[in-house]
């Protein structure tokens, strides 16, 4: 069963559907993805079938590229990622975010920025994935894509991507919020649409994950928090000041909320003071005898990070009560 499956998934990779495009040549991106996904199973980022899209997938993914790709190609992860669910086989599969399926399903997500917002995933089959995940098949997959499409080329092995994505993190915390600004946008002049898309997806997970875990992934109102042994937090982090507005992803301008509080934060329905404590506009209608009515909540103190650094910026939340919130 197991020879059976490895010849399958050898004549899968060493025909993979490259076409010849504008330049007449191979396109690299599907063979570089799953290198890139090889890679990831190798280095304890990929651990069952399911493949989302991260900063580190990402970050593994340009690093390939730049090492072996020759051609007059440009760099693109979208395209890859949604047209191997095409490959005979169908043993690439996408599952889409909720209210995207037809999207997924009939549409054509060309560029990242479509990509993030419609797929959650992608999931492939189960024993592809038990194949990724023992060396010795691993290194054979790698070589055929190797061998197929980079005939002479070598992928190093390499350590999760920690390094850059650290780098990001210090520069979201120690630049402020103007050199921050000046600095994504000269990326947005030397950078093509693609990429400079890939690294604001990047940055806004990292201020995410930063902001989740200075409120010890607690809602800061409500103080609701639930762990559990796999993928999941009942928490987001909502920008107080919009980013597309300000650039700014400095943990300051952040705060940790469940859905219904960021919801109802971007759409003005709350506010919080300059002491720190929620308002609620009256311009709404709401069933106020039911125990999650947002009024309840009125002048509720909400909790800050332990790091005074981090607290979030009262002049921030200022600017919220005046351009966001009903009042």
């Amino acid at each position: 069963m197991a020879d059976r499956m490895l010849n399958f998934y050898i004549h899968a990779f060493s025909n993979l559907n490259v076409g010849g495009g504008k330049l007449n040549e191979k396109a690299p991106h599907k063979p570089i993805l799953l290198l890139t996904v090889v890679q990831a199973y190798e280095t304890g980022l990929l651990t069952d079938n399911q493949i989302p899209i991260t900063p580190e997938l990402t970050s593994l993914f340009k690093s390939n590229w730049n090492r072996i790709v020759t051609s007059g190609h440009t760099l693109g992860f979208a395209l890859p990622f949604f047209h191997l669910k095409n490959e005979k086989g169908s043993w690439w599969e996408l599952v889409a975010n909720p209210g995207c399926e037809l999207w997924v399903q009939y549409g054509r997500l060309t560029s990242f920025g479509n990509l993030s917002v419609a797929v959650a995933q992608a999931q492939i089959d189960p024993n592809l994935a038990q194949l990724l995940m023992d060396e010795t098949t691993r290194q054979v997959l790698r070589g055929t894509l190797l061998d197929t499409y980079f005939p002479g080329q070598s992928v190093v092995h390499m350590a999760l991507p920690a390094e850059e994505i650290d780098g990001l993190t210090r520069e979201m915390v120690d630049e402020s919020p103007t050199e921050y600004r000046a600095r994504l946008k000269d990326l947005k002049t030397r950078l093509d649409p693609e990429t400079y898309q890939i690294e604001i997806y990047t940055r806004d997970t990292v201020f995410r994950r930063e902001v989740v875990r200075l409120y010890d992934d607690t809602c800061c109102v409500t103080g609701v928090r639930v762990s559990a042994p796999y993928s999941f937090s009942m928490v987001d982090a909502c920008h107080i000041m919009p980013f597309a507005k300000t650039f700014n992803n400095h943990p300051t301008n952040g705060i940790a909320l469940c859905p219904n509080l960021h919801r109802a934060f971007d759409k003005g329905a709350i506010s919080v003071d300059e002491h720190y404590r929620v308002i609620v506009s009256d311009t709404f209608v709401e069933n106020e005898s039911s125990l999650y009515s947002l009024k309840s909540l009125a002048g509720t103190s909400i909790n800050l990070p332990g790091d005074a650094r981090y607290q979030p910026d009262l002049a921030a939340f200022a600017w919220h009560r005046t351009h966001v919130f009903r009042s």
